[in-house]
C-alpha cells in the first residue's frame, strides 16, 4: 500500500474525531456566529504564523538523503509566506482589530500544536513535521470551501472575509496531490512512523481547537438556560 494511503488509513479514527467537532457541522450548515468565526481566525493566525518558521526548521534538520523533501520545502515556503496576513485581513473584514489579533495570546490548543511541531523537529525526527502538514491541508480541503460558502450566506460577510478559507479549500487539491507523492517517496520505517505519530497528535490538538471555540448559543439564551 502506498504510504500516503497508509497514512490516511492509520489516522482515520483521529480524523473522524476532528471532523465530528460540533462547530464544524455548524459551520457547514451556516450556524456559526460572527464571534465564533473571528475566534477561529484568531486561533488560525497563531498557528499559521509559524508555518514558514517550522518549514525552515524542518528543512535545516533534514539529512542529505532527504534532498527531495528539502526542495519541496522551498516550494512550500514560497506558497505559504504571508498567509498569516491574509487571516488578519479576514479579521478586519469581519470588524475585528488587526493589532489586537496580532498581539493576543494563543489558546492552549494552538500553542500546543506549534510547540509539538517544533519539539518533534528538534528532538525527534524532522520528517514527522509532515504529519502536521497532512492534518492542516487535508482538513482544509475537506471543509474550508464549503464552510466559507455556508458562513458567507449566513453571516452576510463580503468575500474579503474568507480569503484564508477559500485559498485553503478545494483550490488546494493539487497541493494535496503533490503532498501525497512526497509521502509515497518515504520508505524508511522510522520516517513513516514519525509522520503517522505527529498526524495523530495534531488531529487531536486541532480537534480540541475547534471544540474550544465558544458556543453558538447567544449569551442571553445561555443565561436563560441556566436560570
Amino acid at each position: 500500500m502506498p504510504f500516503h494511503e497508509e497514512l490516511q488509513r492509520q489516522t482515520a479514527v483521529e480524523r473522524e474525531w476532528l471532523l465530528a467537532a460540533p462547530v464544524i457541522g455548524d459551520a457547514l450548515a451556516g450556524r456559526v456566529t460572527l464571534g465564533q468565526y473571528r475566534e477561529f481566525l484568531g486561533q488560525a493566525f497563531h498557528h499559521v504564523r509559524h508555518t514558514v518558521p517550522l518549514l525552515m526548521a524542518c528543512g535545516a534538520r533534514l539529512p542529505a538523503r532527504h534532498e527531495v523533501l528539502r526542495r519541496a520545502i522551498v516550494d512550500y515556503i514560497d506558497e505559504e509566506v504571508g498567509h498569516e496576513e491574509w487571516i488578519l485581513d479576514d479579521i478586519v473584514a469581519c470588524g475585528g482589530d488587526r493589532a489586537v489579533a496580532r498581539e493576543a495570546m494563543p489558546g492552549l490548543e494552538a500553542e500546543l500544536m506549534v510547540a509539538h511541531a517544533y519539539d518533534w523537529i528538534a528532538r525527534h525526527n524532522p520528517v514527522g513535521f509532515f504529519g502536521m502538514v497532512h492534518v492542516l491541508e487535508g482538513t482544509s480541503v475537506t471543509i474550508a470551501t464549503a464552510a466559507a460558502q455556508g458562513l458567507s450566506h449566513s453571516l452576510g460577510l463580503p468575500a474579503s472575509a474568507f480569503s484564508y478559507l477559500n485559498s485553503h479549500g478545494s483550490l488546494d487539491l493539487e497541493h494535496v496531490r503533490m503532498f501525497g507523492l512526497l509521502m509515497d517517496g518515504l520508505d524508511d520505517p522510522d520516517d513513516q512512523a514519525s509522520v503517522v505519530h505527529v498526524a495523530r497528535v495534531m488531529y487531536r490538538l486541532y480537534g480540541n481547537l475547534f471544540r474550544s471555540l465558544s458556543s453558538a448559543v447567544p449569551a442571553t439564551e445561555a443565561s436563560k438556560a441556566y436560570a
